[in-house]
């Protein structure tokens, strides 16, 4: 078993585990984090990490970001990169939520002048987009619509009024995936999803209203549109019950089949399957679906808070310049180029609760923002800032092009629950002038952000170890919540 003792350190804020340090490790393992960070570290998510590193065809290292914590099988916040001649794919390595991300919407508009509609607009966006456990979408799916959303994905939104077309181009893949096959998703999966189509779901699922505070780098804020004072809003949600299905059942088929090839796998939790195997192709065109749906769903959402706006500003849309800036995916795999030792090849990258960080020149950025890199967007937790980042170099040489994609969960919902009152929270973010809608009292207590590590914390690790570059700060004026 490997713990923090382990650890060796290449650099601030870098530490690697050995391959030696465990029988069956193909590369080494390695984590970014400060040094409280390494103090606060259980030794269960560092076994999590090096437990990757035994996977068949792992390229490079397994990788643990600044935000990482406990998940199932893979970490949240990991990333590992498999060869495309002799991989493997895990489900376990994308999780439950396939394309939990998140979207930033621009406005012209400034904190002076939305400041005396405030409640107003937490008012008419907590009614106009369902949240909460098991919420259902206010557009109602046909059974046979279903498809075309698994296909399309957000052009299926954009097809039916859901947006303007030049949303797409600020989408990662332009918001559909290529690959996807619905014969590949279940009945039950589709049937899960069609109901819930257009809504933010719980837990960690937000709307936020926000002000851009300070910024860090004026010319790549510039190239991305955003000053100082400027109102922003972040929308972050997934795939809610289709893609948390699709995972379920592809779990199972691949439990099946590292049984049946008899792998020497650390963790029953990393159950995959060779690359080229039937069972992992299928898992990859049913994760494209799911992914698509967390697209149109999070498209849909931007459709109604420009409706909201437009109905509490008195403006259009338009005029208020209502863009998006980017849109990311957290949960996913990609097949990607990437530089190995002296050559590039291709690899199925799979992150797990973590963004991808392109630096400048990556042609799947799109040309506005090529020449600075591609925008990361990190969340902070309820009341607490957000970020904007730009991918780097060093993260396509260190990390497959990846950092990390929120403050990361420390303790449990329930262990919240006990420690924070509803009433508590509330009147913290209420002291800080912050709006907050949510669905539940208990959410409020779940959400806390002492339940998270600090996110002030996370970025500045991402910066400092050069896998992002701080760009923005972005400050919570009103949060809905799930």
């Amino acid at each position: 078993m490997v713990n923090k003792a382990d650890l060796e350190k290449i650099r601030d804020g870098v530490y690697d585990i050995p391959s030696s340090k465990e029988k069956g490790m193909r590369v080494s393992a390695r984590v970014y984090l400060d040094e409280e960070s390494v103090k606060q570290i259980d030794d269960g998510t560092l076994q999590q990490v090096a437990n990757v590193a035994h996977l068949e065809g792992i390229q490079k290292r397994s990788i643990g970001l600044p935000d990482i914590h406990f998940g199932y099988g893979f970490s949240i916040g990991g990333v590992a990169a498999f060869a495309e001649n002799n991989g493997v794919i895990s489900p376990g390595g994308v999780g439950f939520d396939i394309n939990c991300g998140v979207r930033l919407i621009k406005t012209n508009l400034t904190q002076e002048d939305i400041k005396p509609h405030m409640k107003e607009l937490v008012d008419e966006l907590f009614k106009k987009i369902p949240s909460g456990l098991g919420s259902n979408g206010i557009k109602h799916l046909k059974e046979s619509e279903i498809d075309d959303v698994l296909t399309n994905g957000a052009t299926w939104a954009i097809e039916n009024g859901y947006g303007w077309d030049k949303d797409l181009e600020y989408l990662e893949e332009n918001g559909c995936m290529k690959g996807a096959d619905c014969e590949n998703v279940s009945t039950k999966a589709k049937r899960r999803g069609i109901p819930q189509l257009g809504s933010l779901g719980s837990g960690n699922h937000f709307l936020e209203i926000q002000t851009v505070g300070d910024i860090y780098d004026e010319n790549i804020a510039k190239t991305y549109g955003l000053e100082k004072d400027q109102v922003v809003i972040l929308i972050h949600t997934g795939s809610r019950g289709c893609g948390y299905q699709i995972c379920a059942d592809y779990l199972k088929d691949m439990d099946k089949v590292a049984k049946r090839l008899k792998l020497d796998l650390p963790d029953r939790q990393l159950a995959c399957a060779p690359i080229e195997s039937d069972e992992a192709q299928k898992y990859l065109s049913a994760m494209a679906c799911g992914a698509n749906y967390a697209w149109t769903n999070r498209q849909m959402i931007q459709h109604w808070t420009r409706e909201s706006f437009e109905k509490i500003m008195g403006q259009d849309a338009d005029s208020m310049e209502m863009n998006v800036l980017y849109d990311v995916a957290h949960n996913i795999i990609k097949r990607e180029q990437h530089k190995v030792g002296k050559l590039n090849r291709t690899v199925y990258v799979h992150r797990k609760g973590a963004t991808r960080s392109f630096g400048p020149g990556r042609k799947e950025i799109t040309q506005e923002y090529r020449n600075v890199g591609q925008p990361v967007l990190i969340p902070g937790t309820m009341g607490t800032c957000s970020y904007v980042l730009a991918g780097t170099e060093t993260a396509m040489d260190e990390t497959f092009g990846s950092t990390a994609h929120g403050a990361g969960r420390m303790r449990s919902r329930s262990w919240a629950k006990k420690e924070f009152s509803p009433e508590e929270v509330s009147k913290a973010m209420a002291k800080k002038g912050i709006v907050l809608k949510a669905n539940s009292p208990s959410v409020i207590a779940e959400e806390a952000p002492g339940a998270y590590k600090n996110v002030d914390s996370v970025v500045k690790t991402a910066n400092d170890t050069g896998i992002s570059k701080l760009v923005a700060q972005m400050k919570p004026l009103g949060v809905i919540k799930g």
